[in-house]
């Protein structure tokens, strides 16, 4: 199988490029490899790499990595946010020729090797874009100021303190209408993120928080949840679907709204397709993201969704040095015509496959091309119930709710936070309290950009 021809390597001489000096990197006879994004495939590149001849620099706009899927229970107080962030520096600490750069790349310059950043420019050997996605709001840059997302660690902090400090301002409101709006939530999109939302805020309207506050009537605290489709969990089975419905309608109250979108909503009202109105001082969206593009690349290699078309040795396409992978890559074939899902595992499959190709490229030998090994799909609906399927079987209920629990836990880096998750999930479970219900910092919303 044919490959781009990878690139001569460049020496790299600190006195001819502008910038460079301001980052401290040091001036190497090595390959350099640039990593633009620490998320689950970056993470893979750099200890496929590590104590290779090679040089590996990291950017990322925090200094930290985040276990996404578990955002959800930070924002609904279930965990710490420490225990599923963990520290860059300190994961890579004894990593030969490697270095982390706190800061944002912000455009790339194929025709000279270079990207420039937040603290200055950089040339590279090879370049690997890997800095996934982010909420897609459509375009609309009214929702962007007012909805709230949960695709990072500061996010699910503000909805935390969010959700508690209405709940405080709802104890010394008279007016029935302004009380609903602060206890009422909208969750807009039906997938894995919304149902376990979901989920989790009807646990903690049915377990926690009549106990923290006594003197408001949780029977009138509405969950809503609002899918523009037929059916939630739209990429698993009709029968895991049905089941998530079921345990949301019936075990948490979930108000469940299918074939509905979300017209308006101006921080106090939401307007539904359907032409209902529903009074709710907060909109948690998680109805769907697009690819964080960093300028540069020209527009034929973007594609739907805006992520990167890539080869199957994940090059971007008509470049040999420059490569996508996780979220914002997309291989496009017939088994495949929207590219592969935007899931953890396929990240890391495709880290670990380019890691290794990297160092047959410098070996002079033939890439492997990348196949996706589908593990299955997987989403809890609060406690002992979730839905998981895996090739040639799906189940439901407690048992697939501890399938859960364990694939989660084994993916989460570093024996500290598994430890304390684990700590964490067995005082929930055990005690049906959430350990973390502090407002920290008081929220208020600052403008966003579409």
């Amino acid at each position: 199988m044919q490959t781009l021809e990878h690139p001569q390597i460049h020496r790299i001489d600190l006195e001819e490029i502008h910038g460079e000096t301001t980052m401290s990197i040091p001036e190497t006879q090595l390959p350099r490899v640039v990593i633009i994004g620490g998320g689950f495939a970056g993470i893979e590149i750099i200890k496929k790499l590590a104590g290779k001849p090679v040089q590996t620099v990291l950017f990322d706009r925090h200094n930290y990595h985040t276990f996404q899927p578990l955002l959800y229970q930070v924002a609904t107080a279930g965990l710490e946010p420490d225990s599923i962030a963990g520290p860059l520096r300190k994961l890579f600490k004894e990593t030969p020729n490697f270095h982390f750069r706190y800061g944002l790349v912000t455009e790339i310059y194929p025709e000279r090797n270079a990207i420039a950043t937040s603290i200055g420019e950089l040339r590279y050997d090879y370049l690997i874009i890997a800095n996934g996605t982010k909420t897609n709001y459509f375009g609309n840059q009214k929702l962007a100021q007012l909805v709230f997302p949960i695709k990072q660690l500061h996010q699910a902090l503000d909805l935390r303190s969010q959700l508690l400090q209405n709940l405080e301002r709802a104890l010394l409101v008279k007016n029935i209408d302004e009380q609903q709006s602060l206890m009422d939530i909208v969750i807009v999109g039906g997938g894995p993120t919304g149902v376990e939302v979901a989920g989790a805020l009807g646990e903690l309207k049915l377990h926690v928080l009549p106990k923290d506050y006594p003197e408001l009537d949780f029977r009138q605290m509405d969950i809503h949840l609002i899918e523009s489709g037929e059916r939630l969990l739209g990429t698993m089975s009709e029968k895991s679907s049905k089941k998530a419905y079921k345990y949301l309608t019936e075990r948490f109250q979930v108000h469940v709204w299918l074939n509905t979108r979300l017209e308006d909503y101006d921080g106090k009202e939401v307007t539904l397709s359907n032409g209902r109105k529903i009074l709710s001082r907060t909109v948690v969206w998680a109805a769907g993201v697009t690819g964080n593009l960093i300028d540069g690349l020209p527009k034929e290699v973007i594609t739907r969704g805006n992520r990167i078309i890539v080869n199957e040795f994940n090059q971007v396409k008509g470049f040999a040095n420059i490569f996508a992978v996780g979220d914002i890559s997309a291989i496009i074939t017939e088994e495949t015509p929207n590219g592969h899902p935007q899931l953890a595992p396929v990240a890391m499959q495709q880290g670990r496959l380019l890691g290794d190709n990297l160092l047959r490229m410098l070996d002079k030998k033939p890439m492997k091309p990348f196949k996706y090994f589908d593990k299955g799909s997987m989403a809890t609906v609060g406690r002992n119930r979730a839905v998981v399927e895996m090739p040639g079987f799906q189940f439901q209920g407690l048992f697939a709710w501890f399938v859960w629990l364990f694939v989660h836990l084994l993916y989460i880096i570093g024996f500290r936070s598994k430890l304390v998750v684990l700590m964490n999930w067995m005082w929930n479970y055990f005690t049906y309290d959430r350990a973390t219900r502090l407002i920290v910092r008081p929220f208020v919303k600052e403008k966003m950009e579409v």
